[in-house]
């Protein structure tokens, strides 16, 4: 059946977890598709004040998005920019050097380990959902130093990863993402898209391909590739002539920046095995269905899947699925239980009025 399965695999790895202003759950599963290639990141102690959450769906190979989900949260908390308080900036810095990183000997070496090669010579890691351990969050990092070796002339993977991510400090949310994976903010029970789907047909998105010297074809980037931006897929940034983030494919994120408010009520990052079955209000709309009997968060993200899921091979509902659900904590008595209040989706918001494109 090509790249699906005869038969879909439902099992799913899923975790839960809070501190004192949130609480999340998370899952993955396989599904319909031959390998699983998505990845996530939970670090709600990304330091003393600040969280950080991020959907990384692969494409290719899985590589990509494991070495994502295992060094990009890392790459943010050393940055300058982060100790300066400049979320934006040291997010927008660390996507862009996921892609210096994985170049070289010691690039080749750590996306052998993360399975990729492994995948193609054996195919011994399919069906292996991975995301990394807790314990790894805040592991000491070097400074990648060259290693010279045999493939110290690889100019880095061919596969590549979508990447969305928010990090919360406080009342502040910033989120980053490149590629088709989506962030969405419940404020009073309506939906704001915190991200924007980087597709080949935008405006900007084709501009920037066709300057490249790239083409779009059947709504793919040069006939393959059906994102506009992406973490890796090397073979688009072979332009010497033009800065990273003017290449055919880039991993510059866009970033948004809000102020949340008492009435926000959680927030949702998924791959788009969701987004193409769901849209953001109906998804925000299930959720608030499902919190008024179920308090687990992960088993949220697990019904979600199991009615996106298609009963048959093929088209929507065929992909790998992961998705993180975080629910803000009443800031008045952070210790208490979360209750969902499910709101009119007629109701109004200025969620989208508050966002500000972050410099």
């Amino acid at each position: 059946m090509g790249i699906y399965l005869s038969t879909p695999k439902t099992e799913k790895a899923s975790e839960d977890g809070e501190n004192d202003k949130l609480r999340f759950g998370l899952s993955s599963m396989q599904g319909w598709r031959a390998s699983m290639e998505d990845a996530h990141a939970a670090h709600p102690y990304l330091d003393n004040s600040t969280s950080f959450f991020g959907v990384f769906d692969g494409h290719g190979g899985k590589g990509v998005s494991k070495f994502c989900a295992k060094y990009l949260h890392q790459q943010v908390l050393k940055h300058e920019a982060y100790v300066a308080g400049d979320l934006g900036t040291s997010l927008q810095k660390s996507f862009l050097r996921m892609d210096e990183m994985m170049r070289g000997q010691r690039g080749w070496r750590e996306l052998a380990a993360l399975g990729d090669k492994i995948e193609k010579l054996s195919g011994i890691l399919e069906g292996f959902i991975w995301s990394p351990k807790g314990g790894e969050a805040n592991d000491h990092v070097d400074d990648w130093a060259f290693e010279e070796g045999p493939h110290s002339d690889f100019s880095g993977p061919n596969c590549g990863s979508t990447a969305c991510v928010a990090v919360i400090r406080g009342n502040k949310l910033v989120v980053a993402n490149a590629g088709d994976s989506r962030c969405v903010l419940s404020r009073k029970g309506q939906a704001h898209n915190m991200s924007k789907d980087h597709k080949p047909d935008l405006v900007a998105e084709k501009d920037r391909i066709l300057k490249a010297g790239g083409f779009i074809q059947v709504g793919r980037v040069n006939g393959c590739l059906n994102l506009a931006r992406a973490i890796g897929d090397m073979e688009f940034k072979q332009n010497k002539f033009l800065p990273v983030e003017k290449q055919i494919v880039t991993a510059d994120p866009d970033i948004t920046s809000i102020e949340l408010c008492d009435v926000d009520e959680f927030l949702v990052l998924a791959c788009d095995g969701i987004w193409d079955c769901m849209s953001s209000q109906q998804l925000v709309d299930f959720i608030h269905g499902q919190l008024k009997t179920e308090n687990k968060l992960s088993a949220v993200c697990e019904k979600v899947f199991d009615r996106c899921l298609a009963p048959t091979a093929g088209g929507e509902g065929c992909d790998n699925m992961t998705m993180l659900l975080i629910q803000f904590k009443d800031p008045s008595n952070p210790s208490a239980p979360v209750t969902n209040q499910p709101q009119s989706s007629a109701e109004t918001s200025e969620a989208d009025k508050g966002a500000e494109k972050a410099e």
